[in-house]
């Protein structure tokens, strides 16, 4: 089965061509189960079928695995088994017909409108890391886009002339996102007087660098946003993804359509996007609440 997890992987990178965050989520949750059905002498594809599988499932529940964990799980295990059955070396696919354990759908955690100003106006301008650390909050929130397409933004994918990115999502799809005049503002501010402070010309294809002139990482951008939020003192937990749903959230209340916030961001099923519709019914119902004299 290990032999076969290499093929597998081997098989999302070159012919789905899959991000390597989602390959190292592929390999990580398979290994575990390669290893539950190692330890129970079932090292052979034949051999760890639907016993094996509700076993493993059942193991990860008693480790107090959440639903929503337990159910990636079992789409991995999926995936790998039906790409078994495409090769010849299965017939039949055991993981079929298992249901996925039901989960109660979270609503993403966004900022108000308040919060996005005052997180966004920390970062000091008048030095090199300020300039990059402004520019980059800025366009995440004038974008929406994710925080891996941030970093990985070389100088060729900006088009700050003409007001738009040139980004590359999950499955190495490209798209096109518009940005409004405050993030290229501050784009340019910070190609004039931060990032070449930062690298040397021609040294470094990356967008956003660090203080070595070397890419920035989605490690650094977290430490970067969560020593911003302290500083601002937003008690709402910040993950690097925030500033996408706030981007999100704060268009749809604002009149945009579903199907242009679905393209910004990336989605390939509308279905995703529909979160947010969630959340702004709920945010409207708290501003009810707290507005009418009968609520």
């Amino acid at each position: 089965m290990k032999t076969m997890l290499n093929e597998f992987i081997y098989h999302l990178a070159v012919e789905r061509g899959l991000a390597e965050n989602t390959l190292t989520s592929y390999r990580r949750d398979l290994a575990g189960y390669i290893l539950f059905c190692r330890n129970k002498k079932l090292e052979y594809p034949e051999q760890a079928g639907r016993d094996a599988i509700m076993s493993y499932l059942h193991q990860l529940q008693l480790n107090g695995r959440s639903p929503a964990t337990i159910a990636r799980h079992l789409a991995s295990i999926r995936s790998f088994y039906r790409f078994m059955v495409r090769e010849g070396i299965l017939q039949k696919d055991p993981s079929t017909d298992l249901e996925s354990p039901r989960s109660a759908q979270k609503l993403p955690r966004v900022l108000t409108t308040g919060e996005v100003e005052l997180l966004l106006g920390q970062p000091l301008a008048g030095e090199p890391a300020g300039l990059r650390d402004k520019a980059m909050l800025e366009l995440l929130y004038a974008t929406g886009v994710r925080v891996s397409e941030l970093v990985s933004l070389d100088l060729r994918n900006v088009n700050i002339e003409n007001g738009f990115i040139r980004c590359f999502g999950k499955g190495a799809k490209e798209r096109i996102v518009p940005m409004g005049d405050v993030a290229v503002r501050y784009l340019k501010e910070y190609l004039a007087r931060g990032r070449s402070k930062l690298v040397k010309p021609g040294r470094c294809d990356a967008f956003f660098v660090n203080q070595h002139g070397r890419r920035l990482t989605r490690q650094g951008f977290w430490k970067i946003i969560k020593k911003y939020a302290r500083k601002a003192k937003i008690k709402t937990g910040i993950t690097p993804h925030t500033l996408r749903h706030s981007f999100a959230t704060h268009l749809l209340e604002n009149g945009a359509d579903l199907r242009s916030v679905q393209e910004m961001l990336g989605h390939a099923d509308i279905s995703t996007t529909q979160i947010y519709t969630h959340l702004t019914r709920k945010r409207l119902k708290e501003i009810y609440d707290r507005s009418h004299p009968r609520a």
